[in-house]
């Protein structure tokens, strides 16, 4: 089945266009014209937001499973289009993004299954105490509540699981918050076509229409508009430091500052320990360039840094790495401007005298072709550039002399999503020295793995401290990052007829 686009906004259950239009970019396939968003559409959506807000954000946990078991259902009958319409727009294949469709509608279940359970109301209660000196206790229940309209920014890396009815939406929508969605113009036909399930969904459960919004496109203003708009009382964000920690700052200059929670990036560091180096060099190194290069290094979870103590063991590592990626071909990139912005990021390891390059190639257009460079731990201290994140797959060597160098340069670490070690059982107590540190620069610590692979489970954390977010306690994945639309309000004495669902 194949997919047109009408290239329009949704507001409040309506397919509104706009004069100002825009040509989506896709990687194959036709051209698609889009309205552009403008300011007034976003007013009008989060207005219809907060008149939703009254009816949603009281519907029982049932009501709202229900939907979005039903978005979900909505989503899977549209499979074929979906797979289609966003495999030209981003160039991605067409098994990954069937993979990511079946993560989007996942996540959406579990969220359906997650509320029902009712664990993430934090029910709290503490009984009257009549009779206590010197004076006695009220009735006090605890319980989460809905913080009420929530802005969600789509992912360019993420079409589906991080976009229209990604995560931020699913959980923002399982805890009561209508949701107004700012669509990523490198796939807007996805979005739409998302939007359309989203749109179904509502229709079929009978929930009000402003429950849900999707604007297009748009400039610089429309992002502002939406984060600094009255009625939006939080916002997800996933994409660049500067984009994200621009919006950041306009959440928190607003008259009534607003949580925004940013997924900024990271370079998610590996730190390869003397005996797992030793005894499988070869194998880590094959594995980390398939690490790298999965999905074009587009992803947020990408390991681009390896630790590794020099001699002949970094020796092995790095030429295994070399020789795997050298039998990587080039690959798509999702748009012309994050092609750009690898090539931009490259430049910059080869204008560092302090930088070897090890294995070097040349990118053009919309493709991307893997790169390696080296440099030692002092160097790597000295220049902060040389642990920016570069978004695609380019990797860098950090050669240091010893393993306390090793725990200075880990400590010389930014916030990051992920951190992994790579042991065997001799290396048990440099690790136990190492976690400690990584502990508090990464979300997620993993052993013996690589990152690029997030679980959508009740465990997962998918955040970190800044820069990998704007919000350390936070995540984007998993259950837990319902806690973000929700804040506890505590009822003192009330009959029980009036409390909330949940609540007694």
């Amino acid at each position: 089945m194949s997919f047109a686009p009408h290239g329009k906004h949704l507001i409040a259950g309506a397919w509104i266009g706009t004069d100002a239009q825009f040509d989506n970019e896709p990687a194959h396939g036709p051209v698609h014209r889009f309205s552009v968003g403008t300011v007034a559409l976003v007013n009008q959506a989060a207005e219809a937001a907060e008149e939703a807000f009254w009816s949603y954000g009281s519907s029982s946990r049932e009501e709202r499973a229900h939907f979005l078991d039903a978005i979900a259902d909505e989503i899977e009958a549209r499979a074929e289009a979906i797979t289609e319409i966003g495999s030209q727009e981003t160039g991605l294949p067409a098994a990954r993004l069937q993979g990511e469709r079946g993560r989007t509608t996942g996540q959406l279940r579990l969220f359906a299954s997650h509320i029902r359970k009712g664990d993430y109301l934090d029910r709290r209660f503490d009984a009257a105490l009549p009779d206590r000196l010197p004076a006695p206790r009220p009735e006090i229940r605890l319980v989460q509540r809905p913080i009420g309209p929530v802005a969600v920014f789509g992912a360019s890396n993420f079409p589906l699981a991080f976009s229209t009815a990604g995560g931020d939406t699913a959980a923002a929508l399982a805890a009561g918050c209508p949701v107004v969605v700012k669509g990523h113009s490198a796939h807007p036909g996805t979005g739409e076509i998302i939007a359309e399930a989203v749109h179904a969904a509502i229709g079929k459960c009978g929930m009000h229409p402003g429950v849900f919004s999707l604007i297009q496109g748009g400039r610089r203003d429309v992002g502002t508009a939406l984060v600094q708009h009255p009625l939006i009382k939080a916002v997800g964000f996933t994409g660049s430091l500067g984009g994200g920690r621009a919006l950041f700052d306009l959440c928190a200059a607003r008259p009534e500052p607003i949580p925004f929670f940013g997924e900024l990036g990271s370079v998610n560091p590996m730190f390869v320990l003397p005996e797992a180096a030793s005894t499988r060099a070869e194998a880590l190194g094959a594995g980390w360039a398939g690490s790298l290069t999965m999905g074009a290094g587009q992803f947020c979870t990408n390991p681009g840094i390896a630790v590794v103590i020099d001699g002949p063991e970094a020796d092995r590592l790095v030429a295994a790495t070399a020789a795997a990626l050298a039998k990587v071909g080039p690959q798509t990139m999702l748009t012309d401007g994050i092609a750009k912005a690898y090539r931009d990021g490259q430049h910059r390891f080869q204008s560092r005298n302090a930088v070897k390059a090890v294995y070097e190639t040349l990118s053009e257009g919309r493709t991307a072709n893997p790169n390696l460079y080296e440099t030692t731990g002092d160097r790597f201290l000295e220049d902060h550039a040389l642990s920016e994140e570069v978004f695609g797959p380019l990797a860098l060597v950090v050669r240091v002399a010893s393993v306390d160098e090793m725990l200075h340069l880990a400590k010389g670490f930014e916030g990051q999503l992920t951190a992994t070690i790579q042991m065997d059982p001799a290396d048990t107590d440099t690790a136990r020295k190492l976690l400690p540190v990584l502990e508090r620069k990464a979300g997620r610590v993993l052993v013996n793995g690589f990152p690029t692979g997030v679980e959508v489970v009740d465990s997962m954390v998918h955040g970190g401290p800044y820069p990998a977010s704007t919000n350390f306690g936070a995540t984007s994945v998993g259950t837990l990052s319902i806690r973000r639309f929700l804040r506890p309000v505590s009822f003192q004495n009330l009959p029980l007829d009036l409390l909330p669902e949940g609540a007694a």
